[in-house]
């Protein structure tokens, strides 16, 4: 009788256990997976819940909404007394506004070119004649430094200042006008009240200053239109003397708006880099980012300089140069005559003479023809500190121009040949009004030699600065 052999590739303990514990393991897997599953599930739906409810809340809070409005638009009529009737007994009629429509701008070719007059840095000006009316007035392009990035923000502040200025002793804009060829955007250009004269050219053509008379009457009219635009909110950042037009009846206009622009109480920060060189006020200087109307006063104070020599009051050849002319001639500031300068940026590396000599006594001894009364005007126009300055009201009630003599009248004014209306006006060594983007450094200087003695100014060494 034969035995039936075990197999040798039969299954052992050892295998039987090893399929056990697989067969454990992808069970467990299972579930793992179906565990996962169910939660993200939940979690599904617990959004869908949430989705649901979010927009339910919604559409009652519109349909709420919806129910709270009238049930047709208010008429905008008289209150009835009766239905059907206005307080007269007529019918009653909606209310209806005309609507403007869109004015095309004309086109410069309806101007005649007369001749240039000038090119400054935001534009070029030029004379020419209305073909229409026949009236001559002043061509001002825009000048585009990168038409492609549209109209730069200086025309625009340009365009709306003068747009929202109406006085007597500002220049006027007439219309804007566009090129032949509307697709370049650089062809834009103002239509401004034409003035035969302005005051840096008829200051250099003039063999003898202003007199006094004179020279009041034209810094009342200056004073006036900025007293206008400061109640207007407005900022001129430029006064300067070729900035000032003059006519042949005596009446001056303030002009050129490129860097104008609104302000408030308090002051935003705004970019320091503004105002001509020689009209620059010291705290613009020093690096302040906030300013009111006190760097206005601080140019109409040069302007008054400069109308009583005919020469510019500080000629700065940089701002390094600018700060120390005016250093020297209004005298150094401290703490008790000007408290918060030395927390201005550019003041914190300065170094100042330990005695400085007393704020006023520089303009006294360089203006000693003047009366007291206009000394002190002038002092405290060109004052160190910006709140010391007084504001346009002020001076138009200060006593100088109350003094003999008195103001000329405007009819009694002279007249000059007008160089605006034959040729170029030719600049002689005026500095332009600053570039945006160009951003100068004063640093370190030492102020200390100021007013080192008179033996050096009378050997020629005059006054000057090291930088540290």
């Amino acid at each position: 009788m034969t035995t039936k052999m075990k197999s040798r590739w039969a299954d052992d303990e050892d295998d039987a256990a090893a399929d056990a514990a697989r067969k454990r393991e992808k069970e467990e897997k299972k579930r793992a997976k179906a565990e996962k599953q169910r939660k993200a599930d939940a979690l599904l739906l617990q959004q869908q819940q949430v989705s649901t409810a979010v927009a339910d809340a919604q559409a009652e809070q519109n349909q709420t909404e919806l129910s709270n409005r009238p049930s047709k638009r208010r008429k905008l009529s008289p209150e009835r007394e009766e239905e059907g009737k206005d307080a007269v007994g007529g019918e009653v009629k909606l209310l209806r506004f005309p609507v403007g429509q869109w004015k095309k701008c004309r086109s410069v070719e309806e101007y005649e070119k007369l001749n240039d007059i000038e090119e400054g840095a935001y534009g070029w000006v030029s004379r020419a004649r209305d073909s229409t009316t026949g009236q001559v007035v002043a061509l001002k392009r825009l000048k585009m430094d990168n038409a492609n990035d549209g109209i730069p923000v200086t025309g625009l502040r340009e365009i709306q200042t003068l747009m929202d200025c109406e006085h007597p002793n500002i220049v006027a804009l007439r219309e804007v006008v566009v090129g032949e060829d509307t697709r370049k955007i650089e062809n834009i250009f103002l239509v401004l009240d034409f003035l035969e004269h302005d005051l840096k050219t008829l200051l250099e053509e003039m063999p003898e200053p202003f007199l006094t008379s004179e020279i009041k009457t034209l810094l009342l009219q200056l004073v006036s239109g900025v007293l206008y635009l400061h109640n207007t909110w407005i900022l001129h950042r430029d006064l300067k003397t070729s900035n000032l037009l003059l006519n042949n009846r005596g009446v001056l206009k303030i002009a050129d708006f490129g860097m104008a622009r609104y302000f408030g109480d308090p002051p935003p920060k705004m970019t320091q880099l503004v105002v001509t060189l020689w009209y620059r006020a010291p705290e613009l200087l020093l690096g302040t980012e906030r300013y009111g109307m006190a760097v206005d006063m601080w140019s109409v104070g040069c302007i008054f300089g400069e109308l009583l020599t005919k020469e510019p009051l500080l000629q700065g050849k940089n701002e390094v140069d600018e700060l120390s002319k005016i250093f020297e001639l209004c005298g150094i500031p401290t703490e008790d005559s000007w408290p918060s300068f030395r927390r201005l940026p550019n003041a914190r590396s300065l170094r100042l003479p330990k005695n400085p000599v007393s704020q006023g006594s520089g303009l006294r001894a360089k203006f000693p023809f003047l009366t007291s009364s206009g000394s002190e005007l002038l002092i405290s126009l060109l004052s160190l500190n910006p709140a010391k300055r007084p504001s346009a009201k002020e001076v138009l009630d200060h006593g100088f121009f109350k003094e003999d003599p008195k103001p000329k009248s405007r009819e009694m004014f002279p007249t000059f040949p007008s160089k605006a209306g034959q040729e170029r006006r030719r600049r002689r060594g005026t500095p332009n009004a600053p570039v945006r983007g160009k951003v100068g450094d004063i640093g370190a200087v030492d102020f200390s030699g100021i007013f080192a003695g008179r033996e050096e100014e009378e050997r020629g060494g005059g006054f000057s600065l090291k930088l540290i």
